[in-house]
């Protein structure tokens, strides 16, 4: 009788060189699927409908009819709560126990979480502290979920199915709002709605007055980091898709949804994602198994395009003397200035605003988020909190890059027929969350559940399934796909 087609990922005598998993039955093997869908389904909802930091929440209205759940967005945080929390038991319940990534690395994020709650005793604003430590919390059962039982899940397309569903339907807002639904909602508020609010957030009155699409994200900027994040790892996902689509329908896939992102990209007006972007397209050229003058030569022309399309689309920005930039360096002096009069316990989770407001300019703008996820973490957690932090972040990336089996041409090549595992879905997962870290310099993503979230995911799968990346990259390099 014919083994079945992932016989020689389980049985240990495949000479696949992966290690066996005894003791298997149908119905454990059907849980960690299970597993997979409904985790990739909530954190494709999450990308939808909870874009909004949570110390905005007050501001999000419960929808109360049955299309103002479909088609409303931001929902309530707190169903998102109540979610996870069913996702994290069937989640406990698939877990596995061993892993090969280092007890320091995994224990980092618990760790962070628990300063987190150790400073949120000191916070100056436990109405601000109570929500960022609740989100905190849930990033980190997201990243410990990816790193225990989705890491379990060979076949990565269950998780992915509903996190692309998310990303399109993201993305189908985005070009419905550049389209005229950006005018017709600004029409909209004005019209119906701004009178209703006693206090509007300066944030969003910002956002409904300009031009830039924002999709269901927070705003413009929190848009690019979600693309940055999410676009590459959908893209790696198509092109190993190779037993079930032919390569010239992978690179239709593939130019129709990069089209979509790299155009609501644009429309967003982030200049710091456009340029992250452009990084990210440079290293993926260097993966390529291309001679170094070929790929030196592709990332001039990408470079060059890109800089040149990028000063054209920004010339009145920089005429207009980059206030943007400006008003961020306002932001980092004044989280510099708050850790250095708190740098144990900073002012408390998620209340950056309190020490600006009194210590910024007359004529600067107000802002609740440092626009730097790392100089947030000291001015709100002290020095210990952002050290943490970014180690946590730095740690990931660099043992998932030196651990991982990504593509570099030969057999895990672009034009390569052979099937060694999802090499470009694992690359593409890096290179998301080296650009949502990085982006993290600059903006407040870690404050964003849509793009927070699956990113501490994703995280958790890289140290968890770096493993078997590995395994099959040096030791069964003709290893089918499960």
């Amino acid at each position: 009788m014919a083994r079945p087609a992932h016989a020689s990922l389980e049985s240990p005598g495949s000479g696949s060189g992966l290690p066996p998993a005894p003791g298997l039955g149908p119905r454990e093997e059907l849980l960690p699927v299970v597993f997979a869908v409904v985790f990739g389904a909530f954190l494709g909802l999450s990308m939808f409908k909870f874009g909004n930091p949570p110390i905005l929440e007050k501001w999000v209205s419960t929808p109360t009819q049955f299309w103002e759940v479909v088609f409303a967005y931001p929902w309530p945080i707190s169903w998102a709560y109540w979610m996870l929390g069913i996702t994290g038991l069937l989640g406990a319940v698939v877990a596995r126990r061993k892993l090969e990534a280092p007890g320091w690395l995994v224990a980092l994020p618990l760790a962070w979480l628990i300063w987190e709650f150790i400073v949120g005793t000191q916070s100056v604003s436990a109405e601000l502290t109570a929500p960022t430590l609740k989100h905190f919390g849930a990033c980190v059962l997201c990243f410990y979920l990816g790193l225990f039982s989705l890491s379990r899940v060979r076949n990565p397309w269950p998780f992915w199915l509903g996190l692309l569903g998310g990303l399109l339907l993201v993305l189908q807002v985005g070009w419905e709002q550049h389209f005229g639904g950006l005018q017709a909602t600004r029409r909209y508020f004005f019209l119906y709605l701004y009178q209703q609010f006693k206090e509007v957030p300066p944030e969003y009155l910002k956002r409904v007055k300009s031009s830039r699409i924002f999709a269901t994200l927070f705003y413009p900027n929190a848009l690019a980091g979600l693309l940055l994040l999410a676009l590459p790892p959908a893209i790696g996902l198509i092109w190993d898709a190779r037993r079930r689509l032919t390569a010239p329908a992978r690179g239709l896939l593939i130019v129709l949804l990069g089209g979509l992102g790299l155009a609501c990209l644009y429309w967003s007006g982030s200049k710091a994602g456009w340029l992250i972007m452009l990084l990210l397209g440079s290293v993926v050229l260097l993966r390529l198994p291309l001679s170094t003058q070929l790929k030196a030569g592709f990332i001039a022309v990408v470079l060059v395009c890109g800089l040149a399309g990028f000063f054209w689309k920004h010339s009145a920005f920089f005429q207009k003397g980059a206030t943007s930039v400006g008003a961020r360096f306002d932001y980092w002096h004044a989280a510099l200035d708050t850790t250095w009069h708190h740098p144990a316990f900073g002012t408390g989770p998620g209340t950056f605003a309190i020490p600006y407001a009194k210590i910024k300019r007359p004529e600067s703008e107000m802002a609740r988020l440092v626009h730097d996820d790392y100089l947030q973490q000291a001015s709100d957690s002290g020095v210990v909190g952002c050290l943490l932090y970014s180690a946590f972040v730095a740690g990931a990336l660099v043992w998932s890059f030196r651990r991982g089996g990504w593509p570099v041409g030969g057999s895990a090549g672009i034009g390569s027929s052979a099937e060694t595992g999802y090499e470009w879905l694992r690359f593409g997962v890096w290179l998301g969350v080296l650009g949502w870290s990085v982006q993290g310099l600059v903006e407040f993503g870690l404050y964003i559940p849509a793009s927070a979230w699956p990113a501490f995911a994703f995280m958790g799968w890289m140290l968890g399934s770096s493993q078997f990346a590995w395994t099959a990259a040096n030791r069964a390099p003709n290893l089918r796909h499960p």
